[in-house]
């Protein structure tokens, strides 16, 4: 830096080099300027109006504000659950009445019984573990005199063992509960008073997942065929390394893969995204839209909270303007279905005119400027004049939803299982593991009962799901 006293001299015999000093200092300012506007705009998204995932908010986090607007319901509208009878309890108990309570000395033991008032608790039973022995006979056999012995019921391969109903309700606590091997190792010793060591656990998922196969392959098969298929990806650790988890899924149907990579070359792998012919829904990653033989939809509930940003942080009016136009569409479509031709191609003028207005602040690059660093908003208006029809893929097909909320409900379990157990060992557990919780989502989806549903598979006979019907 320079001081008065070098300055003033200079001013008097060298004026243009002090005119570059100030150029040079004007430009360095500017540049210290963006630089600072970039570090507050990263220091302000937060997961409600960037990208980012709620953990990342840590203690600072806001206060819950939703994008929707409000729908006139009271809060609280949820139907209440409790415990309802049953018609065939598995005990019943007979409270007799031998004495009045009213006189204190009547007897009622020969009295005739005019009804009963029943009252049923559920509880778990004594000894919720019960062993069953198996004793084969053996035996001489008169004719060829050689000892024999009675076969052992299938399954029953060891001196002792687990039973299937005991591993399912292992492989369910840890695969669908996210309970680690150690805790589940404790609760075995606790509850049940034995001891369940971790390569008793990892055979059973193992077993699991072999069964599995049938299921795996049915899935591949049917997800490309639903008319909606939601797709969305989040990293996880394995062997140390960062992996990419991969949802495809459905209202009915969900299947989870892991591979090392992110791009096309895992959705090839998966061998699903590329037999898709219908919608697809997702978030604007740029390797979906290598697949042209299916229709592609954006996620407009990213699209608004980019939206929100831009005009909460960087005061873009023409941004708060499109994203209450989507919420508007929205509304619409919510109330009267799809719009017809007409009514799409004026809602279609009123969203271009909207982006146009953010294009008078952030023009697109000129031919020959290269790949030229461009702000937040720019790279937004990019994106929605390219993609502007699958921005409003909403409005002219019913099928296709508002927001990507289905994959990402889907994905959201990977980070809860992350935070419990931490990262995999290793591909082949991670591998099984999205296999079993893409069984156990599809027979939630389906109205299963995932503990009948956890022991079908685990005996070799696993749920299959019916292939959806075929769009149009």
């Amino acid at each position: 830096m320079f001081t008065r006293e070098e300055l003033l001299p200079l001013a008097r015999s060298q004026p243009e080099a002090l005119v570059e000093i100030i150029l040079a200092l004007q430009e360095r300012l500017e540049q210290l300027e963006k630089r600072v506007k970039e570090l507050e705009a990263q220091l302000a998204k937060n997961s409600q109006n960037s990208n980012k995932p709620p953990s990342s908010d840590g203690l600072s986090k806001p206060s819950p504000k939703s994008l929707r607007a409000r729908s006139g319901r009271k809060p609280g509208g949820h139907p209440g659950q409790t415990l309802q009878r049953v018609k065939n309890p598995d005990h019943i108990f007979i409270l007799g009445l031998e004495v009045c309570p009213k006189c204190h000395g009547h007897g009622l033991g020969k009295e005739r019984v005019l009804g009963y008032e029943s009252r049923q608790v559920f509880d778990l039973p004594e000894r919720p573990l019960a062993v069953t022995e198996h004793r084969a006979e053996i035996k001489c056999c008169p004719h060829c005199a050689e000892k024999v012995r009675a076969n052992f019921p299938a399954g029953v391969n060891a001196p002792v063992q687990y039973g299937p109903r005991f591993q399912s309700l292992m492989v369910y606590l840890n695969q669908q509960q996210l309970l680690p091997y150690d805790r589940l190792a404790q609760l075995c010793e606790d509850l049940f008073g034995q001891p369940m060591s971790a390569g008793t656990l990892a055979a059973a998922n193992e077993r699991t997942y072999e069964k599995l196969t049938p299921f795996a392959q049915a899935l591949v098969n049917q997800v490309p065929q639903a008319p909606v298929v939601h797709l969305d990806e989040s990293g996880l650790r394995v062997q140390g390394a960062l992996h990419w988890l991969h949802v495809a899924s459905t209202a009915e149907l969900t299947f989870y893969g892991v591979h090392p990579k992110r791009g096309t070359e895992a959705m090839d792998a998966f061998g699903i995204i590329g037999a898709c012919r219908q919608w697809v829904v997702h978030d604007h990653w740029k390797p979906y839209f290598a697949y042209q033989e299916c229709l592609h939809a954006l996620c407009n509930q990213h699209l608004l909270r980019e939206l929100k940003f831009l005009w909460e942080e960087q005061h873009e009016v023409w941004a708060q303007q499109l994203s209450h136009l989507l919420l508007e569409f929205h509304r619409q479509r919510q109330t009267h279905g799809e719009f017809n031709e007409g009514q799409f191609k004026r809602a279609l003028k009123r969203y271009r005119r909207i982006v146009r207005r953010g294009r008078y602040r952030h023009p697109r690059l000129a031919p020959g400027q290269g790949r030229c660093a461009q702000s937040k908003a720019a790279n937004l208006l990019d994106r929605l004049e390219n993609f502007d029809l699958c921005v409003l893929a909403f409005l002219f097909d019913e099928r296709v939803p508002f927001t990507n909320n289905q994959g990402e409900q889907d994905i959201r379990m990977i980070k809860v299982r992350q935070k419990i157990s931490g990262c995999f060992r290793t591909l082949r557990g991670a591998q099984i593991f999205c296999r079993i919780r893409s069984y156990l989502s599809t027979c939630r989806k389906q109205g299963r009962n995932l503990w009948e549903a956890i022991q079908m598979a685990v005996t070799g006979r696993p749920f299959i799901p019916s292939a959806p019907p075929a769009g149009p």
